[in-house]
């Protein structure tokens, strides 16, 4: 069964949320062949259990970890986050990433980061506004892999991404 794990870590991010369970971004889901949508709300609202009735839905707040859910989804959609953890979690799992910027944020490194992953065709990256427009549109095979095992090079990236250097 194609799935799609969305998650938003520790923190809240209903507006992501809200926007995959609408009627909309659900109707772009099924369109591209996803059946399952594993929802991570971490200190949001859990959403209706109905709100997505063409596809199988099952929502959470927090778990010891969600490596295994990380490693089921045919896609990850996340946050970009503060320690970016689990972008770089699912970059290691090998698994295509699309990244929303939650643009609400004063002093938003998740941008940075997000732009420049995607820059280097490590992710996809939108914002709730623009979501089911980017899932209609996506092409998850212009997506590399990011190499793991490369502490100085990830370094580097970091610093450049948040404007370090």
């Amino acid at each position: 069964m194609k799935t799609v794990f969305v998650t938003v870590g520790t923190t809240s991010f209903d507006e992501l949320i809200e926007s995959i369970t609408s009627s909309e971004g659900a109707q772009a889901l099924k369109a591209r062949g996803y059946e399952r949508l594993v929802l991570q709300v971490g200190r949001g609202s859990l959403p209706a259990a109905d709100s997505c009735p063409h596809i199988r839905m099952e929502a959470f707040q927090f778990k010891g970890s969600i490596t295994e859910d990380i490693k089921q989804a045919d896609l990850v959609i996340s946050h970009a986050g503060e320690r970016a953890g689990s972008c770089l979690e699912t970059l290691g799992a090998g698994k295509p990433l699309l990244v929303v910027i939650n643009d609400k944020l004063m002093n938003n490194h998740q941008l940075e980061l997000a732009r420049q992953l995607h820059a280097d065709s490590h992710v996809l990256y939108c914002t709730c506004s623009t979501l089911t427009a980017t899932l209609m549109a996506m092409d998850l095979s212009v997506l590399q892999p990011f190499l793991p095992g490369q502490p100085k090079k990830f370094a580097n990236f970091l610093d450049k991404a948040l404007g370090v250097r």
